[in-house]
C-alpha cells in the first residue's frame, strides 16, 4: 500500500499538476481574449466532471473546479453547434431566438456574431497562451535556477561522426544550419533530434570560419518515457560549464529563444516522422508523459541529494522544464488543421473568409467526426507505443503464464 501511494506521488501528481496548468493556461488564453472583445461566456472550468466548487463573478461567468484535474475548458454562451461554427441557417435561427429572448442587438455579444477577425484571434489565443507560458517557464528556469554555460570549443571523439566529417580538436562551433550555438548544451539539443540528417556547421578554426557537413550517428539511449530511444550523436565533447543565473530581461529573451528553438525542432521532428525518416514509435501518450514526469521527479530528488541542494528546488526545476516543453507541444498540436482542434476552427474561418459564408453545418459535422476519429486513433497508437515500451503486456502475460 505504501509503495502504491509513493508511486502515485512520484508519477500521478507531477503529471496532473503539469497537464492541469498547461491546459488551464490554454483555455485562459481563449477566455481573456473573448472577454476583451465582449463575448458572453457561460462557464470557465478548471478540471472536468461534476464541480467540487463553483461561483459566479460580476460578469455572470460561472467559475468551477471539476473533480477530474486534467485541464479545463471555457464555454461560450450559445456555443451549441458540434463544430462551434454554425452555418448560415443556424445563424439565422440563433439570431431570431436571441432577439426574441433578449431584445434587438443582444446577439452582438455572442461569439458567432462577432467579426471574423475577432473570432480568429480568440481561437489563436489558446495556442498563443501556451507559447507564452513556455517563454515564462523557461525564463524562470534561467533566472532562478540558471543553466550550465559551457564553451563550444570541442574535443573530437576518435572514429565518431564528427571525426569522420573532418572536425578537429579545438574547433569552435558557431552555428548549426545557420542557427547560433551559444553553448555546448545548445549543440546537444539541436543534434539529438537529427540522427542521420545532414547538419551544416559553421566552425571557427585558426581564426577563420569554415563549413563542415555531418550526419549525426543514431545511438540508442535510455528514454525518460521508458525503454530506449534513438538520438543523434556527433562524437564531440566539451568541458561542463559553471552554473549561471540571468537577470529578468535577459532570462525572458533566452526563454523566448528556447521556445522558438523547441518549436522549430518539434516541427522538424514531426516532419521526419510523417516522412518515415524516424519511427512513429517515438510518439508518446499521457501514459508515457506520466511515466516520464515520475522518472524525472525521482531523478531530481536523487540529484538534489548528490548535489546537496533542496529536493523541492530540484523537482521544481524539472517540472518547470517539462511543463515548458509540453506547453509548446500542446500549442503546436492545437494548431493542426483538424476540426476538433483550434486549427480546425481556423480552417473553417479561412473558408468563411474566402467564400463570404460559413461552411455548411453537415460538412462541418462530418469534418468533426473525421477529425475526432483521427485524434482518437493517434492517441490510441501513442498509448500502445507507451504500453509496449513499458512492457505492460509482458507483465500481464507473465501473470497468466
Amino acid at each position: 500500500m505504501m509503495a502504491f501511494l509513493q508511486d502515485a506521488i512520484d508519477y500521478v501528481l507531477p503529471f496532473l499538476l503539469v497537464i492541469c496548468v498547461i491546459v488551464t493556461i490554454h483555455e485562459l488564453g481563449h477566455f481573456v481574449t473573448a472577454r476583451a472583445f465582449g463575448v458572453a461566456i457561460d462557464r470557465f472550468s478548471i478540471g472536468f466532471g461534476r464541480p467540487l466548487a463553483s461561483w459566479r463573478d460580476r460578469g455572470g461567468v460561472e467559475w468551477a473546479i471539476g473533480w477530474l484535474p486534467l485541464g479545463g475548458y471555457v464555454r461560450f454562451a450559445g456555443d451549441e453547434n458540434v463544430a462551434s461554427v454554425p452555418d448560415k441557417a443556424d445563424l439565422a435561427t440563433m439570431r431570431a431566438d436571441i432577439v426574441a429572448r433578449e431584445g434587438v442587438g443582444a446577439e452582438k455579444k455572442y461569439l458567432h456574431f462577432k467579426p471574423l477577425w475577432q473570432r480568429a484571434l480568440i481561437v489563436v489565443a489558446g495556442p498563443a497562451a501556451n507559447f507564452l507560458l513556455a517563454v515564462v517557464l523557461f525564463a524562470i528556469g534561467f533566472a532562478v535556477f540558471g543553466q550550465p554555460v559551457s564553451t563550444t570549443r570541442v574535443e573530437v571523439v576518435p572514429a565518431g561522426a564528427a571525426a569522420n566529417a573532418g572536425f578537429q580538436n579545438g574547433d569552435v562551433l558557431l552555428r548549426a544550419d545557420g542557427e547560433a550555438m551559444r553553448s555546448f548544451e545548445d549543440v546537444q539539443f539541436y543534434v539529438q533530434f537529427r540522427a542521420g540528417a545532414p547538419i551544416d556547421f559553421t566552425v571557427q578554426r585558426g581564426g577563420r570560419p569554415l563549413h563542415i557537413t555531418v550526419r549525426p550517428a543514431a545511438v540508442q539511449v535510455p528514454s525518460p518515457f521508458g525503454g530506449a530511444e534513438t538520438i543523434g550523436r556527433l562524437g564531440l565533447t566539451a568541458p561542463v560549464g559553471k552554473l549561471q543565473r540571468y537577470g529578468p530581461v535577459e532570462a525572458v529573451g533566452m526563454g523566448a529563444a528556447k521556445t522558438l528553438a523547441v518549436t522549430r525542432t518539434t516541427i522538424f521532428y514531426l516532419g521526419r516522422i510523417v516522412s518515415g525518416q524516424v519511427g512513429a514509435n517515438q510518439l508518446h501518450s499521457v501514459v508515457g508523459i506520466a511515466d516520464a514526469s515520475g522518472a524525472m521527479t525521482k531523478q531530481a530528488v536523487t540529484l538534489a541529494h548528490d548535489a546537496r541542494v533542496s529536493w523541492v528546488a530540484a523537482v521544481a526545476f524539472v517540472l518547470i522544464q517539462l511543463a515548458g516543453l509540453l506547453s509548446v507541444s500542446v500549442g503546436l498540436l492545437n494548431l493542426m488543421p483538424i476540426p476538433v482542434l483550434d486549427g480546425g476552427h481556423l480552417l473553417f474561418y479561412a473558408y468563411e473568409w474566402v467564400a463570404r459564408r460559413p461552411l455548411q453545418a453537415k460538412v462541418q459535422a462530418a469534418g468533426y467526426r473525421v477529425g475526432l476519429a483521427l485524434l482518437v486513433g493517434l492517441m490510441l497508437f501513442a498509448t500502445w507505443n507507451d504500453l509496449q515500451r513499458l512492457r505492460v503486456f509482458h507483465f500481464f502475460g507473465s501473470l497468466f503464464s
